[in-house]
């Protein structure tokens, strides 16, 4: 799975996230409980922000001084799906070269050893897979294409 390499030209902190090149989305299993969406939206988040930095704008701070690390500049739409869709979803988007994706496979939650996920995830085929949420970076058109009309998680 490669990580799109992003340019200057692409990383725009003076735009609209809707004038953005770059589409950043986490699709979340929409029967998932508030807290387990919750984790697994942070859980994506966390993974494109060790693979693609970039994505992170300036820190910035305030009238009083104070600090404030930064945060995305191209935004993040938390979308819903159900169980086959988001399945369907990642196996669309695991061909595309343009494409980062990362996936929560439902071990994800139910481990609480890392190890044990590892060995989980390994005795498993990618079909046999419950994804619990994935996340998509990459130019905005192809990833619109992929999502279609998914709404706002809620």
């Amino acid at each position: 799975m490669s990580v799109p390499q992003l340019t200057d030209e692409d990383v725009r902190t003076d735009q609209s996230t809707r004038q953005a090149k770059l589409k950043w989305v986490i699709v979340v299993d929409e029967e998932l409980p508030a807290g387990r969406a919750v984790n697994a939206a942070a859980c994506m988040a966390a993974a494109v922000g060790r693979a693609m930095p970039e994505l992170l704008g300036p820190d910035g701070t305030d009238g009083s001084g104070a600090g404030h690390p930064g945060l995305p500049w191209a935004g993040c739409s938390i979308l819903a799906a159900g169980p086959e869709a988001l399945r369907e979803l990642r196996a669309k988007a695991a061909g595309k070269d343009d494409l980062y994706l990362v996936d929560m496979p439902g071990q994800a939650q139910t481990s609480r050893v890392y190890d044990e996920y590892l060995d989980s995830l390994a005795g498993t085929k990618t079909e046999d897979l419950d994804y619990l949420a994935l996340s998509l970076v990459g130019p905005r058109n192809r990833v619109s294409k992929l999502i279609g009309k998914l709404p706002l998680l809620r």
